[in-house]
């Protein structure tokens, strides 16, 4: 098998690889910032050099020639070699700045050199405790700057579009954002202008960086040029906590991380899967921060005299027992929903079929022309694919409209029917309709009875995306019931350690009062003197779907956390 000596140590390897790449999957580093494992290596920033050599072999004999102490003699590039673009070749000898001077001293300067204009924008700058240019100037760089001359100025604070602000002066031209646009979005919206140390990445003239992609140039930027305009100012990276979850606005599943600080959503950025999202995800997904904070419906809301009260949660349950139990069996509607997990939907599933009920329906949420073949679909709810694998019985509009006009009592998951148009206010106005749902909408401004369950963000469940690949979330916040220190599915970040009531950081009034979908049928099952309903978690119930739900068979939260999601067989979908 071929082999490659870095630093001394030998390593076997497989294929073409770029040495740069090689080196990082074995746990070893040497800086870099115009570098991307997705995109192509043009070897601008010049930082991830390092000494390259092969073994010199006999033309004769083909065997290696020898050196007085036995050792294979190496014949050096003349030049130390960008390790981005160099390919692998089976013998090469490689010294990074670990083990050689020369290596180590040149990437120094190389940092001094790239820092000669770069403003000293660290306490005010988004990118700081997360900026590859600051840590390595830390690891790499020189200890002070040797020049004292009047840096060259650049414009600031542009508005490249809606969504990115660029700042050019701490731009190092590293081109990752062009090459995005050129390589991935293949919008070609960007490009460098002006020359020498006075380029910077912008536009054309009169456009506008509207790329549906485009804040995925600014988690690639390795320093602060590109920001958020969503984003910029609210908060320190190290004051956030980082909890991985899955984009819930497509079908795709991208998978997302959940950057919260005093239990608000900041921020959504993309987490690597490649065999779902690479490194990517669409700039959408990231408003769905939104949907998390703004909006909430906290507590049980009751229709009294054509206006919506608070209620107690007793008092919703005993309702929902109440009305269940005055009306028969056939004149009750359940209908599920796309937008919810797995677990949500099997305990609707579960609670009619112990009660009697006609079988759960849902109706898909599929907006045509939305896809773009890459991470959009024209299905723009996450977990279509779970409900069908449940065996919902997918109904169409008026399918549905029909259900609804002629129930006497409607259980509605978390969908905005009536926000969609499936169905309309009128259909719903001889119904006693319950609506589990997670924001105020349209729909839940004609229900009789609203009833506040957790989002995503706020509980651990799974969803099947459209490939029919199986993800589960994170709880990332917390509500009124539930506590970091407490939820073993919940990481704990320094403010949540050391923070106290009476810091800024911990604010009572961001936890809604709301509760997991199977506790409230828990609650309810209760009310009506069932005993088939103690679950406790996401994690117990789909224990119980894999054991019960053939298409789920051997499917847990574990075997999710290992392999990034299982992908059910085809032959166990029903789509």
């Amino acid at each position: 098998m071929p082999e490659v000596f870095i630093d001394g140590k030998r390593f076997e390897y497989e294929g073409d690889q770029r040495l740069l790449q090689f080196i990082q999957d074995q746990g070893m580093e040497v800086p870099f910032f115009c570098y991307h494992p997705s995109m192509s290596a043009p070897a601008n920033c010049r930082q991830c050099l390092v000494k390259v050599g092969a073994p010199v072999k006999d033309r004769e004999t083909g065997e290696f020639e020898l050196d007085d102490d036995g050792e294979r003699v190496i014949r050096w590039f003349p030049k130390l070699q960008t390790s981005c673009n160099t390919m692998i070749s089976d013998g090469m000898v490689v010294h990074t700045q670990e083990t050689d001077d020369l290596v180590k001293r040149a990437q120094k300067d190389n940092l001094e050199f790239i820092l000669i204009n770069h403003p000293l924008d660290c306490p005010i700058c988004d990118q700081a405790g997360e900026c590859p240019l600051q840590i390595q100037t830390y690891k790499y760089g020189p200890e002070g700057s040797r020049f004292e001359v009047k840096k060259v100025h650049k414009p600031k604070r542009v508005q490249l579009g809606p969504r990115v602000i660029l700042d050019a002066e701490r731009c190092i031209n590293c081109t990752r954002c062009v090459r995005f646009t050129d390589e991935i979005s293949e919008t070609h919206q960007l490009t460098i202008t002006s020359r020498g140390d006075k380029n910077y990445p912008t536009t054309a003239p009169g456009m506008e960086f509207d790329d549906a992609y485009s804040l995925n140039t600014v988690d690639i930027c390795p320093v602060g040029a590109l920001t958020s305009a969503d984003f910029r100012f609210k908060a320190r990276v190290w004051e956030m906590n980082q909890t991985p979850s899955i984009d819930i606005t497509n079908a795709k599943g991208t998978n997302v991380d959940l950057w919260t600080r005093d239990n608000l959503v900041l921020r959504i950025t993309p987490r690597y899967n490649e065999a779902v999202n690479d490194h990517w995800m669409a700039d959408d997904g990231r408003e769905a921060y939104r949907l998390f904070n703004e909006n909430r419906i906290s507590k049980p809301l009751q229709k009294l005299d054509e206006g919506q009260t608070k209620s107690s949660w007793n008092n919703a349950f005993a309702t929902v027992a109440e009305q269940l139990e005055s009306v028969s069996k056939d004149d009750v509607l359940l209908i599920g929903s796309s937008h919810a997990s797995v677990e949500e939907n099997y305990m609707l599933s579960k609670f009619a079929s112990i009660l009697g009920y006609n079988a759960p329906v849902f109706s898909s949420h599929v907006e045509e022309g939305k896809g773009d073949g890459f991470l959009l679909t024209d299905d723009v709810a996450p977990n279509a694919n779970g409900c069908r694998l449940l065996g919902f019985k997918e109904v169409s509009a008026d399918e549905l409209s029909k259900a609804a006009s002629s129930a006497k009592v409607i259980l509605l998951l978390n969908d905005n029917v009536v926000d969609r148009g499936v169905i309309k206010k009128d259909h719903l106005s001889n119904s006693f309709v319950i609506n589990f749902a997670t924001n105020h909408t349209e729909t839940t401004k004609v229900a009789d009875l609203v009833i506040p369950i957790t989002c995503i963000a706020e509980h651990a469940a799974s969803y099947v995306n459209i490939d029919g690949r199986v993800q589960r979330t994170h709880p990332a916040k917390e509500t009124k019931y539930t506590n970091r220190r407490l939820d073993f599915e919940m990481n704990e970040g320094r403010l949540d350690r050391y923070g106290t009531n009476f810091d800024n950081w911990v604010t009572e009034e961001n936890k809604v009062d709301c509760l997991p979908f199977w506790i409230v049928i828990n609650k309810i099952s209760e009310e009506m003197g069932l005993d088939d309903f103690t679950f406790l978690s996401g994690r117990e119930i789909m224990d119980e779907i894999s054991s019960s739900v053939s298409p789920f068979e051997g499917v847990s939260y574990a075997k999710m956390d290992e392999e990034s999601g299982i992908v059910i067989q085809k032959e166990k979908q029903t789509v």
